[in-house]
Protein backbone atom coordinates (compact mmCIF):
# COMPACT_ATOMS: atom_id res chain seq x y z
CA UNK A 1 0.00 0.00 0.00
CA UNK A 2 1.33 3.55 -0.96
CA UNK A 3 -0.02 6.64 0.68
CA UNK A 4 -0.19 10.11 -1.65
CA UNK A 5 -0.54 13.02 0.67
CA UNK A 6 -1.14 16.07 -0.19
CA UNK A 7 -2.17 19.42 1.61
CA UNK A 8 -5.22 19.78 -1.22
CA UNK A 9 -5.69 16.00 -2.75
CA UNK A 10 -7.81 17.10 -5.52
CA UNK A 11 -5.90 17.85 -7.41
CA UNK A 12 -4.36 16.97 -11.28
CA UNK A 13 -1.24 16.39 -9.93
CA UNK A 14 -2.69 13.53 -7.72
CA UNK A 15 -4.60 12.06 -10.63
CA UNK A 16 -1.82 11.97 -12.42
CA UNK A 17 0.28 10.24 -10.20
CA UNK A 18 -1.89 7.69 -9.21
CA UNK A 19 -2.28 6.94 -12.76
CA UNK A 20 1.28 6.50 -13.42
CA UNK A 21 1.87 4.41 -9.92
CA UNK A 22 -1.22 1.78 -11.22
CA UNK A 23 0.19 1.78 -15.17
CA UNK A 24 3.40 0.52 -13.58
CA UNK A 25 2.23 -1.81 -11.03
CA UNK A 26 -1.27 -2.47 -11.26
CA UNK A 27 -2.05 -4.75 -8.21
CA UNK A 28 -0.64 -1.72 -5.81
CA UNK A 29 -3.47 -0.23 -3.41
CA UNK A 30 -3.15 3.57 -3.09
CA UNK A 31 -4.50 5.65 -0.21
CA UNK A 32 -5.03 8.96 -1.46
CA UNK A 33 -5.90 12.27 0.02
CA UNK A 34 -6.24 14.49 2.41
CA UNK A 35 -9.98 15.78 1.16
CA UNK A 36 -12.93 17.21 2.77
CA UNK A 37 -15.97 17.21 -0.15
CA UNK A 38 -18.31 14.43 -1.65
CA UNK A 39 -16.83 15.69 -5.17
CA UNK A 40 -13.52 15.17 -4.45
CA UNK A 41 -13.74 11.82 -2.99
CA UNK A 42 -15.86 10.51 -6.18
CA UNK A 43 -12.81 11.92 -8.50
CA UNK A 44 -9.81 10.76 -6.52
CA UNK A 45 -11.95 7.09 -6.53
CA UNK A 46 -12.79 6.80 -10.01
CA UNK A 47 -8.97 7.61 -10.75
CA UNK A 48 -7.71 4.71 -8.84
CA UNK A 49 -7.55 5.75 -5.12
CA UNK A 50 -8.44 2.11 -2.58
CA UNK A 51 -8.88 4.70 0.54
CA UNK A 52 -9.46 7.79 0.80
CA UNK A 53 -7.61 10.13 3.54
CA UNK A 54 -10.32 12.61 4.64
CA UNK A 55 -9.71 16.21 6.68
CA UNK A 56 -8.79 19.99 5.50
CA UNK A 57 -7.47 21.68 8.52
CA UNK A 58 -8.96 19.90 11.54
CA UNK A 59 -5.79 19.28 13.16
CA UNK A 60 -4.32 20.55 16.36
CA UNK A 61 -1.61 22.10 15.54
CA UNK A 62 -2.75 23.23 11.82
CA UNK A 63 -3.83 26.45 10.93
CA UNK A 64 -4.60 25.89 7.54
CA UNK A 65 -8.34 27.13 7.74
CA UNK A 66 -7.11 30.24 9.33
CA UNK A 67 -4.21 31.03 6.80
CA UNK A 68 -6.31 30.22 3.56
CA UNK A 69 -9.78 30.52 4.63
CA UNK A 70 -10.18 27.10 3.47
CA UNK A 71 -11.80 23.83 5.05
CA UNK A 72 -14.57 22.13 6.27
CA UNK A 73 -15.61 20.93 9.48
CA UNK A 74 -14.06 17.26 10.20
CA UNK A 75 -16.79 15.72 11.38
CA UNK A 76 -19.46 16.89 8.18
CA UNK A 77 -16.27 16.04 5.63
CA UNK A 78 -16.45 12.49 7.10
CA UNK A 79 -20.02 12.20 6.73
CA UNK A 80 -20.18 13.64 3.06
CA UNK A 81 -17.37 11.46 2.14
CA UNK A 82 -18.28 8.45 3.00
CA UNK A 83 -21.54 8.08 1.62
CA UNK A 84 -19.86 8.59 -1.92
CA UNK A 85 -16.90 6.24 -0.64
CA UNK A 86 -19.95 3.80 0.65
CA UNK A 87 -21.06 3.74 -3.05
CA UNK A 88 -17.79 2.35 -4.25
CA UNK A 89 -16.77 -0.10 -1.21
CA UNK A 90 -13.71 2.66 -0.49
CA UNK A 91 -12.80 2.76 3.31
CA UNK A 92 -12.64 6.22 4.58
CA UNK A 93 -9.80 7.11 6.84
CA UNK A 94 -10.25 10.28 9.41
CA UNK A 95 -7.23 12.40 9.51
CA UNK A 96 -7.21 15.34 12.13
CA UNK A 97 -9.23 16.59 14.83
CA UNK A 98 -9.07 13.69 17.03
CA UNK A 99 -8.98 15.05 20.67
CA UNK A 100 -10.34 12.00 22.95
CA UNK A 101 -11.74 8.70 22.55
CA UNK A 102 -14.95 9.68 22.22
CA UNK A 103 -13.78 11.72 18.88
CA UNK A 104 -13.10 8.31 17.32
CA UNK A 105 -16.64 6.43 18.24
CA UNK A 106 -18.05 9.86 16.08
CA UNK A 107 -15.74 9.82 13.66
CA UNK A 108 -16.66 5.81 13.45
CA UNK A 109 -20.30 6.73 13.84
CA UNK A 110 -20.02 9.11 10.70
CA UNK A 111 -18.70 6.91 8.41
CA UNK A 112 -15.10 6.84 8.87
CA UNK A 113 -13.62 3.31 9.43
CA UNK A 114 -10.13 4.43 10.53
CA UNK A 115 -8.71 7.38 12.03
CA UNK A 116 -4.96 8.96 12.41
CA UNK A 117 -3.74 10.27 15.75
CA UNK A 118 -1.53 12.87 16.47
CA UNK A 119 -2.23 14.80 19.55
CA UNK A 120 -3.07 12.00 21.41
CA UNK A 121 0.08 10.43 21.24
CA UNK A 122 1.97 13.22 21.23
CA UNK A 123 4.64 13.62 24.49
CA UNK A 124 4.32 9.67 24.41
CA UNK A 125 7.97 8.28 24.80
CA UNK A 126 8.48 6.41 21.74
CA UNK A 127 7.14 9.75 19.60
CA UNK A 128 10.47 11.73 18.21
CA UNK A 129 10.79 15.08 18.73
CA UNK A 130 13.34 17.77 21.55
CA UNK A 131 12.67 16.41 24.52
CA UNK A 132 13.22 19.61 27.19
CA UNK A 133 12.11 19.29 31.29
CA UNK A 134 9.78 16.49 30.85
CA UNK A 135 8.38 18.25 28.04
CA UNK A 136 8.17 16.81 24.27
CA UNK A 137 8.14 18.83 20.93
CA UNK A 138 5.03 18.62 18.92
CA UNK A 139 4.63 19.91 15.69
CA UNK A 140 2.81 20.00 12.64
CA UNK A 141 4.16 19.13 9.53
CA UNK A 142 3.34 22.54 7.56
CA UNK A 143 4.62 24.27 10.56
CA UNK A 144 7.55 26.52 10.17
CA UNK A 145 9.78 24.53 12.99
CA UNK A 146 8.86 21.49 11.03
CA UNK A 147 9.51 23.12 7.59
CA UNK A 148 12.71 24.40 9.11
CA UNK A 149 14.12 20.48 9.53
CA UNK A 150 12.92 18.86 6.42
CA UNK A 151 13.66 21.24 3.64
CA UNK A 152 15.69 24.34 5.33
CA UNK A 153 12.67 26.91 5.65
CA UNK A 154 9.73 28.24 4.37
CA UNK A 155 9.81 28.99 0.48
CA UNK A 156 9.51 32.56 -0.21
CA UNK A 157 6.02 33.43 -1.60
CA UNK A 158 4.82 30.64 0.96
CA UNK A 159 3.00 30.49 4.33
CA UNK A 160 3.44 27.87 6.89
CA UNK A 161 -0.13 26.81 7.78
CA UNK A 162 0.93 25.13 11.26
CA UNK A 163 2.22 25.90 14.82
CA UNK A 164 4.89 24.33 16.85
CA UNK A 165 4.47 23.59 20.42
CA UNK A 166 6.05 21.96 23.60
CA UNK A 167 3.43 19.35 25.30
CA UNK A 168 3.78 17.19 28.67
CA UNK A 169 5.20 13.54 28.48
CA UNK A 170 2.67 11.01 28.80
CA UNK A 171 4.64 7.74 29.33
CA UNK A 172 4.23 4.90 27.09
CA UNK A 173 2.04 4.60 23.68
CA UNK A 174 1.02 1.42 25.01
CA UNK A 175 -0.50 2.62 27.65
CA UNK A 176 -2.47 5.55 25.97
CA UNK A 177 -3.50 3.68 23.53
CA UNK A 178 -5.08 0.98 25.99
CA UNK A 179 -7.46 3.87 27.31
CA UNK A 180 -8.06 5.08 23.80
CA UNK A 181 -9.56 1.76 22.84
CA UNK A 182 -11.32 1.03 26.65
CA UNK A 183 -13.53 4.33 25.61
CA UNK A 184 -14.02 3.26 22.06
CA UNK A 185 -15.33 -0.05 23.33
CA UNK A 186 -17.28 1.66 25.30
CA UNK A 187 -18.79 3.84 23.17
CA UNK A 188 -19.53 0.91 20.72
CA UNK A 189 -21.57 -0.66 24.01
CA UNK A 190 -23.71 2.34 24.13
CA UNK A 191 -24.97 2.24 20.56
CA UNK A 192 -25.41 -1.03 20.73
CA UNK A 193 -22.39 -2.29 18.12
CA UNK A 194 -20.08 -5.16 17.93
CA UNK A 195 -18.31 -4.30 14.91
CA UNK A 196 -16.69 -0.62 13.77
CA UNK A 197 -19.10 -1.57 10.59
CA UNK A 198 -22.21 -1.42 12.60
CA UNK A 199 -21.29 2.31 13.96
CA UNK A 200 -22.49 3.97 11.36
CA UNK A 201 -26.64 2.11 10.98
CA UNK A 202 -26.70 2.44 14.76
CA UNK A 203 -25.92 5.69 15.66
CA UNK A 204 -28.07 8.97 15.41
CA UNK A 205 -26.81 12.63 15.68
CA UNK A 206 -28.82 15.65 17.21
CA UNK A 207 -28.20 18.97 17.18
CA UNK A 208 -26.83 19.92 21.33
CA UNK A 209 -27.48 23.42 22.67
CA UNK A 210 -24.33 25.42 24.68
CA UNK A 211 -25.98 23.32 27.91
CA UNK A 212 -25.94 20.49 26.65
CA UNK A 213 -22.21 20.92 25.71
CA UNK A 214 -21.69 22.13 28.96
CA UNK A 215 -23.43 19.09 30.63
CA UNK A 216 -21.21 16.68 28.58
CA UNK A 217 -18.32 17.41 30.54
CA UNK A 218 -17.34 17.37 34.39
CA UNK A 219 -19.59 20.30 35.65
CA UNK A 220 -19.37 19.78 39.51
CA UNK A 221 -15.81 19.85 40.39
CA UNK A 222 -15.98 23.31 41.56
Amino acid sequence: VITIDIAHGHSIQMMETMKWLKDLYPNIEIIAGNLAMPDAARDLIEAGADAIKVGIGPGSMCTTRIITGCGVPQLTAIALCAEIADSYGVPVIADGGIKTSGDIVKAFAAGASTVMLGSMLSGTLETPGELKNGRKQYRGMASKAAQVSWRGGVPEGMAAEGESTMVNIKGHVKDVILEITGGIRSGMSYVNATAVSEMREKTMFMEMSSNGVSESRAHGLG
